[in-house]
């Protein structure tokens, strides 16, 4: 993967073309990225449901959700939608995990002592520790980790995606058929973007100084314009937005996906399939 495909944000993408077909080959890619990042403990906790337009039943389409507050008209014109989930089980059967590390001769020098020692010590630590350890939320970061390292190979393939939020899953659950177990963190739309691949240039970001710091807070990490200068020679930094025609580019785009000139126009559906879904769960608890 070259390096300078994936940085900024190009790999957010929000339109996609509905009528072309993402491989399946370019989906498990995704995914095996996603398998192979780092985690802690190697526990391993994030799964994911791939939902593939043209081969999913209609129950699991009319499940994905109404909208959100900034362009649901995603879920309804992506080829595939990847449901990602953290999977709290998976902390319970850490210790397999833990001595999978060992025989890998990842973890510990001497293969038995170091067996015995998860045994002894180790796990029965994690295991006392597994409530407090689901609120420090390293088990959604590392999910993050390999979220974020499918989506650079998603880009690496020529595909766009964009992350969205589900405010109600309750249907999206049903319909797949999800284990107690599993939280569903964010939904992945993918498939080959109908606009430009530079999504009309770099987003505002606020400045390096006020994000980083070194040794203590407030005092800013120095940064060397010559670093900057060298990432833009190398095509590794966009053009700040909006870039030339991206006007016109939006024009075009809100007509072909017939879309209205704001975002937040499906807040009032969105109202609704919550109040809808609450006044269920009430009447079931009744």
């Amino acid at each position: 993967m070259e390096l300078k495909k994936v940085i900024g944000n190009r790999r957010s993408t929000r339109f996609l073309r509905p009528y072309k077909p993402v491989e399946r080959t370019k989906i498990q890619k995704m995914l095996e990225a996603a398998r192979l990042a780092s985690f802690w403990g190697n526990v391993q906790a994030l799964k994911a449901v791939v939902i593939e337009r043209a081969t999913a039943p209609a129950e699991v389409i009319a499940a994905l959700p109404v909208g959100t507050a900034i362009g649901g008209f995603q879920f309804r014109s992506a080829p595939v939608v990847i449901v990602w989930c953290l999977d709290w089980q998976a902390i319970a059967v850490q210790g397999d995990r833990l001595h999978e590390l060992v025989e890998a001769g990842a973890l510990g020098v001497d293969k038995a002592q170091s067996h015995a020692y998860l045994d002894s010590t180790l796990i029965p630590f994690f295991q006392s520790a597994g409530e407090r350890i689901k609120t420090t939320g390293f088990t959604e970061l590392d999910c993050g980790q390999g979220i974020a390292q499918a989506t650079l190979v998603a880009f690496d393939e020529g595909l766009g995606t964009c992350l969205l939020g589900a405010m109600n899953d309750r249907k999206l659950r049903k319909a797949l058929k999800l284990p107690d177990s599993y939280k569903v963190l964010v939904l992945q739309t993918v498939g080959y973007p109908a606009e430009d691949p530079g999504a009309g240039g770099q987003r505002p970001r606020e400045p390096f100084a006020k994000r980083f710091f070194l040794n203590r807070y407030g005092d800013s990490f120095p940064a060397d314009p010559a670093v900057v200068e060298e990432l833009k020679a190398a095509g590794m930094l966009q053009e700040p937005a909006p870039v030339p025609g991206r006007r016109e580019e939006l024009d075009w785009l809100g007509k072909v996906f017939g879309l209205s000139n704001v975002f937040g126009d499906e807040v009032p559906a969105i109202v609704k399939d919550l109040t809808d879904a609450a006044a269920e769960d009430a009447s079931r608890n009744k």
